[in-house]
């Protein structure tokens, strides 16, 4: 029996630049200079108000009264200006349901999957992504490791893009899938799903210690974030006779990434 342990964690990292400028045009405008001891502000003025509008279909927010409602674009600069704007600073929310992943004591030919939710929200970036890259194979102390799947082999040979089929109790590795129920998973799965009509299509990370880095594997992407976005990854391994006993383990990052 071998035992084996998979820590994983999660980088969550985004920053956003907020700039709010007031532009007057008209010679007549009810605007004042507002200051105190450390501030001052030039032709403030007062929005009359604003409000978010819902029916059946349609969702709209509002702003009323004030001077330059509108998105300003120029090189490296993006000004969102108006009350219905106020969704650009809701925060970027990213979270894994569970960080330790623990398959507990392995028997060989008898594969072990656990399973984790990824949920993610926002109410104003232009798309996300969310990556995932292994610190290395699944290993021992003493370096003995446990290979990255290669899923069914053959014809169902799978790589870091490409998930295929990996439903043999006598193929070995470590690996993962998206599960087809969940929101914004990469396109492959969905391809391998349709193609096959079997849910079990995995593919391995890609690993961040190779002598040449391999490139972090998109695990969830959308052109709209929205909110409540959730996607089940069930992380997969499988022994064989000869592996050697010992407390496997390696760390899985995710990394969340909004665009404005």
């Amino acid at each position: 029996m071998t035992n084996k342990k998979l820590k994983s964690n999660f980088l969550f990292a985004f920053c956003f630049v907020v700039l709010i400028f007031a532009f007057c045009f008209l010679n007549s405008v009810n605007a004042i200079n507002m200051e105190s001891s450390r501030y001052r502000i030039q032709f403030g003025n007062i929005g009359i108000g604003g409000d978010n509008l819902t029916s059946d279909d349609i969702r709209l927010t509002t702003s009323l009264g004030q001077l330059a409602a509108n998105r300003f674009d120029s090189d490296g600069y993006v000004v969102k200006a108006g009350f219905q704007y106020i969704h650009s600073i809701i925060p970027f929310r990213f979270s894994i349901s569970k960080t330790n992943i623990d398959f507990g004591s392995l028997i060989p030919n008898k594969p072990s999957e656990v399973a984790s939710i990824l949920s993610v929200s926002f109410g104003g970036a232009g798309q996300y992504q969310v990556t995932a890259v292994e610190e290395g194979p699944l290993q021992t102390m003493a370096g003995t490791f446990i290979p990255d799947t290669l899923c069914n082999g053959g014809k169902n040979t799978c790589d870091e893009t490409t998930p295929k089929l990996w439903d043999l109790n006598n193929t070995y590795g470590f690996g993962y899938t998206m599960d087809v129920g969940g929101k914004d998973i990469p396109e492959s799965f969905v391809n391998c799903y349709q193609t096959s009509g079997n849910k079990s299509c995995y593919r391995p990370f890609p690993d961040s210690l190779q002598p040449t880095p391999e490139t972090p594997a998109i695990v969830m992407f959308s052109p709209n974030v929205g909110r409540n976005k959730q996607a089940t990854i069930k992380f997969k391994v499988n022994i064989g006779p000869s592996q050697t006993t010992g407390s496997y383990q390696t760390i899985i990052s995710f990394v969340a990434t909004p665009t404005y």
